[in-house]
């Protein structure tokens, strides 16, 4: 069972977090600065309070790095032009900041890595774009058998049909 910590021990926790000192972190949280040393120390042992320290730390170190969303967004106010990109120029007198659109260079890039994540050959519509072409060229064939028999039975028609569906179904193997 998770014991919930005093006001005063999370200014401690808050404060250690961003100083690393314990000294300091006591002081600021009201403690007095005779025992701040002792008292400090003593906090970082506490379980509760070593728990609370910890899972910030945790939050704090996973909100520096970009997850795949993130990064997305990126690329895709690139290709929208909705960042722009700040380029120091020198004149005779002076450095001037111009702002820069992504060029169509940086568009074709950003198109790419986006296009990494969403490939378009999915296993899936591969397998139904090789049913559909194979479809395809049965009832072209069937169509050309027709043409070429006339009036003559469906029978040779469909024993074709039957050789042209095995060997579709081989080569899909």
């Amino acid at each position: 069972m998770e014991r919930k910590l005093t006001t005063k021990q999370k200014i401690f926790c808050d404060e250690y977090i961003k100083s690393g000192n314990a000294k300091e972190a006591a002081i600021k949280a009201g403690y007095s600065p005779k025992t701040a040393k002792s008292i400090g120390q003593e906090n970082l042992t506490k379980p509760d309070l070593k728990a609370y320290i910890d899972a910030k730390m945790a939050e704090i170190e996973s909100h520096k790095i970009a997850d795949a969303k993130e990064v997305l967004e990126f690329y895709t106010k690139v290709l929208r032009d909705e960042v722009v990109e700040e380029v120091p120029m020198s004149t005779a007198d002076d450095v001037v900041v111009i702002k820069k659109k992504p060029s169509f260079k940086d568009k074709i890039t950003a198109s790419k890595e986006i296009m990494k994540r969403y490939p378009l050959v999915d296993p899936i519509e591969k397998q139904k774009l090789q049913k559909l072409i194979a479809d395809t060229r049965i009832s072209e064939a069937k169509a050309t058998v027709a043409e070429r028999l006339g009036n003559e039975s469906d029978d040779k028609l469909d024993e074709l049909m039957d050789k042209l569906i095995k060997a579709s179904e081989k080569s899909q193997e």
